[in-house]
């Protein structure tokens, strides 16, 4: 009897795992991730605001980040694609909470998203409504004992654009109750699909650590490319400025909310 029980208990364990394993759309390495972090007015965020959600402030204050990073080792609902695996993004995000009845679940909403290709765009476009564009991109890496250089390159209609930092070689931390642990503790992401209808989906990955940031650089067409009422905001120096060492992520399937 206790053999049976035994079997049956496994069984409803792996098909836990199974089901869990199933609602999986995306994993990957995202590496080296920049954060140059801007203090905007929340009314300009408004317009982007997916319905069903509210800006999360950060010490009353409510903030966008440009990011750039690389994708690695990408996986779409598990297989390799080939010459999708290995790539740049560069965004404009902002962060925002929803109340599911229970508890409140903090995410980010993006006005910008920008991938060198046209499959990962129009997957994650027609899949999660998100605002991916294709661009050509590039980027170097530069690693040394000490220090690390990283530039993130794209290009739209007009010119390359470029956002990179200089960093010290030393991982550290995320501190608790930090602005870095705000900016980056956000597991679920949001989109409007529609007047009545909110995508919701989670993000998972460890707490990651940081390099100690000492230069950055930020050369955009801000108008061209995210709208003339950012460019007041975007072309003053960061509120702050980050690197994070990044690991293995994975991205659950959507689910789609009355809202």
């Amino acid at each position: 009897m206790s053999a049976t029980f035994s079997g049956f208990s496994c069984l409803y364990i792996d098909n836990e795992l199974i089901m869990k394993k199933k609602s999986v759309f995306l994993t990957a390495s995202w590496d080296y991730l920049v954060m140059l972090n801007y203090a905007v007015p929340a009314e300009i965020l408004r317009p982007y605001l997916p319905k069903g959600t509210e800006i999360d402030f950060f010490e009353g204050k409510a903030m966008a980040s440009m990011v750039g990073f690389l994708f690695n080792q990408t996986k779409v609902f598990g297989a390799k694609w080939p010459f999708h695996t290995n790539f740049e993004e560069v965004n404009l995000r902002f962060y925002v909470k929803r109340f599911d009845g229970k508890e409140w679940k903090r995410g980010v909403a993006f006005i910008s998203e920008i991938v060198p290709k046209h499959m990962i765009a129009w997957m994650a476009n027609t899949l999660y409504n998100e605002h991916y564009t294709r661009m050509p991109m590039k980027h170097e890496l530069h690693i040394t004992a000490n220090q690390l250089q990283l530039n993130y390159q794209w290009k739209n209609a007009t010119q390359w654009n470029s956002l990179g930092v200089t960093a010290l070689n030393q991982l550290q931390p995320i501190l608790p109750n930090s602005e870095a642990e705000f900016i980056f503790e956000h597991y679920w992401g949001y989109n409007q699909l529609n007047n009545h209808q909110l995508i919701e989906y989670g993000l998972e990955h460890p707490r990651w650590e940081m390099y100690p940031v000492t230069d950055y650089s930020f050369d955009a067409d801000i108008a061209g490319l995210y709208g003339s009422a950012f460019e007041p905001f975007l072309s003053q120096k960061p509120q702050s400025i980050m690197l994070a060492k990044g690991s293995n992520v994975i991205i659950r399937k959507p689910s789609f909310l009355a809202v």
